[in-house]
C-alpha cells in the first residue's frame, strides 16, 4: 500500500480563473482569452505578456489585482478538511508570483506551479516552465517515489494527471468534458468531492 498525496488543479478548483479576474478588474477584456481559446500555452502567455507590456502593467499592478480576488466560497474549508485527512499538493499552470497572494488566503498549502521572470522595474520578461506536461510528470515523479495519486480538476490540461491516479475527479467541468469522460467521476459541490477523496484514501 502506498502513501496517498491528494493532487489538486487550481484555477476552477479552488480559486476563480487568475487571467478571467485579472481581465475583469483590469478592464482589459482581450486578457480573459484562455486555453479553452488558444491552447498552445506558450503562444498564449507570450501575447499576454504582449497586452501587459501594451498597457504599461507590471507585477506589483498585477499582484495588487489578484490580492483583491478572493478563493472560492467554501475552498479554504474543504482544502483545511482534505489536509488534515492526507498529504495534499496543488499543481497548477499558474506562476508562484500570481498564485502567492491567494496562498496566504488558503493557508499556505503547498504549490507546484511555474515562474516568471521578472526585471527590476517589475517588468514580466519572460516565463519558465517547470517541465513538459506539468500535471502528468509530477504524478508520474510521485509514483516513482512510491506515492499513490488521488487527483482532481476541471478542464483538459488535468485529464492526463486524473487518467495516471489511482483515483481522479472531475469538479465542475464543462458539460461537453464530462460528457466526453463518463467514466470519471464529476462533482459540483465541495462536500461531495471531499467525501469522495475520503473514500479512494
Amino acid at each position: 500500500m502506498g502513501m496517498n498525496v491528494a493532487c489538486l488543479d487550481l484555477e476552477g478548483v479552488l480559486v476563480p480563473e487568475i487571467w478571467i479576474a485579472f481581465s475583469e478588474a483590469s478592464g482589459i477584456p482581450e486578457l480573459k482569452k484562455t486555453t479553452r481559446d488558444e491552447p498552445d500555452y506558450d503562444k498564449l502567455m507570450k501575447w499576454r505578456l504582449g497586452i501587459l507590456e501594451e498597457h504599461g502593467l507590471g507585477l506589483k499592478e498585477i499582484q495588487d489585482t489578484i490580492a483583491t480576488i478572493d478563493p472560492l466560497p467554501g475552498a479554504k474549508e474543504f482544502l483545511d478538511e482534505l489536509r488534515d485527512a492526507t498529504q495534499t499538493i496543488i499543481i497548477s499552470d499558474t506562476f508562484e508570483q500570481f498564485a502567492k497572494p491567494l496562498m496566504v488566503k488558503l493557508g499556505m498549502p503547498t504549490l507546484f506551479c511555474n515562474t516568471l521572470e521578472v526585471a527590476d522595474d517589475g517588468k514580466i520578461t519572460g516565463f519558465k516552465m517547470r517541465c513538459e506536461k506539468s500535471k502528468l510528470t509530477t504524478v508520474k515523479a510521485l509514483h516513482s517515489c512510491g506515492f499513490d495519486t488521488i487527483a482532481t480538476g476541471d478542464s483538459f490540461n488535468d485529464l492526463a494527471m486524473i487518467q495516471a491516479s489511482k483515483a481522479g475527479f472531475l469538479f465542475r467541468s464543462t458539460e461537453q468534458i464530462k460528457k466526453d469522460y463518463p467514466d470519471i467521476p464529476a462533482y459540483e459541490e465541495y462536500a461531495d468531492l471531499l467525501a469522495a477523496f475520503k473514500a479512494a484514501l
